[in-house]
């Protein structure tokens, strides 16, 4: 082991930074001594800058925006009245993340550089190693489930490791627990996303585009059914004003955690869809191609169709919103079925899956407790500490 990185592992043994001379600190370097450092990697990208830009308005924590690009790193940084320094090139497929963990003094990483359906823990473990936090934005269902491998090792070094902080499953998880007192039997979870004008991130859409009309999985009444990726198409009627939106099926960490977490369950759905009927219904399509072997995947088509939904912007409603849908027998034994919205306007739905990290972030740089271990994005933070990291935001609920 290189002797600075034995310096850094000792000092987080001992609760000390590395770098500091006792009783020769600055009261600036005390001050960041006493700081929670994050750094986000992919920061100036999609949801990443987003996530930056909160943080860096957060008392406590010393933010890092990591990326593979110094320049644009150092723009953001600058951008949020950071000092340049804190903007810092980085991979996240570098074999010495560890050490530069380490070297950089790093307390928690968050990692928004998607898509995550082809990756593999190098960032966790990295994390995990050198004695940090981590915390992802990941959406790809195998992903999020098999972070529970690194659940040994995130113990033994005391750390909090969390997969899925975003919409699906941090919130969408959140909203089924506020509600399941309610219920003496629950028996369906049905949940879905309307998107606003503001398309997602490339990465975001690469990651959707790379399942659109494979099959995949999901629990309907009882029995694991097979559906394919963007087809089963419905329209689903969202509150005024978002109105009635298309919506295709997805495939999602929640068809395999819900099932998990709420035993008895016996049907869990996702469907997501544009804002743009126009849009949606062209991806169904390609979707359809897949599905008939006609065409190998729809993936190629994410970049054009990302440039092409940045420009129809200002042509498409600004207005997206989120539903959860339970059904089953209420406490006094009936049927009974609750309905759960969340309406973005202005363009401010791609906040939304920053949630998690925003606020798990927060708690961890206040000190609040957070388990170690390695684990889903369920059951650790609830609707009301979700919304209050966007409540700047036009961003409202609509309880069940």
């Amino acid at each position: 082991m290189p002797l600075f990185v034995a310096a850094h592992v000792i000092a987080r043994n001992t609760g000390q930074r590395t770098g500091s001379r006792t009783g020769d600190v600055s009261g600036a370097n005390l001050q960041q001594q006493n700081m929670h450092t994050i750094l986000v990697i992919g920061g100036y990208g999609f949801f990443g800058e987003r996530i930056c830009n909160a943080l860096a308005q957060t008392a406590g924590i010393r933010l890092l925006i990591g990326g593979r690009n110094a320049t644009r790193a150092r723009a953001v940084a600058e951008g949020l009245g950071l000092q340049s320094s804190q903007g810092i090139a980085i991979d996240a497929r570098a074999t010495d993340l560890m050490q530069r963990f380490l070297k950089l003094g790093v307390d928690s990483v968050i990692h928004t550089a998607g898509p995550f359906q082809n990756q593999d823990y190098a960032v966790a473990r990295a994390a995990i190693a050198a004695g940090a936090n981590y915390i992802d934005l990941a959406d790809g269902r195998d992903f999020v489930a098999g972070i529970e491998q690194l659940d040994t090792a995130a113990r033994e070094r005391r750390v909090f490791v969390t997969s899925g902080a975003s919409s699906l499953p941090a919130l969408s998880s959140a909203v089924v627990d506020r509600y399941l007192s309610r219920f003496s039997r629950l028996d369906s979870i049905r949940h879905g996303i309307g998107s606003g004008a503001r398309s997602p991130g490339l990465a975001t859409m690469q990651g959707v585009f790379g399942y659109c009309g494979r099959p995949f999985c999901r629990l309907v009444e009882g029995h694991w059914q097979t559906t394919r990726g963007w087809l089963d198409l419905q329209r689903y009627p969202f509150p005024e004003p978002v109105g009635k939106r298309f919506l295709g099926s997805c495939d999602v960490p929640d068809l395999v955690l819900f099932p998990r977490r709420y035993p008895g369950v016996r049907t869990v759905t996702f469907h997501a869809g544009f804002a743009s009927a126009p849009g949606h219904l062209f991806v169904w399509a390609a979707s359809q191609l897949v599905r008939l072997g006609l065409l190998s995947s729809i993936l190629p088509l994410a970049g054009p169709l990302h440039a092409i939904s940045r420009w129809l912007e200002p042509f498409v409603s600004d207005k997206g919103a989120m539903f959860v849908s339970l059904e089953g027998l209420g406490l006094d034994g009936k049927p009974q079925k609750l309905d759960w919205h969340l309406v973005a306007a202005k363009n401010h739905g791609p906040h939304i899956p920053c949630g998690a990290a925003i606020a798990l972030a927060q708690k961890l740089a206040r000190g609040e407790a957070l388990p170690h271990g390695a684990m889903p994005c369920v059951g650790l933070l609830t609707v009301e500490d979700y919304l209050a990291a966007l409540r700047r935001f036009d961003i409202h609920e609509m309880p069940a």
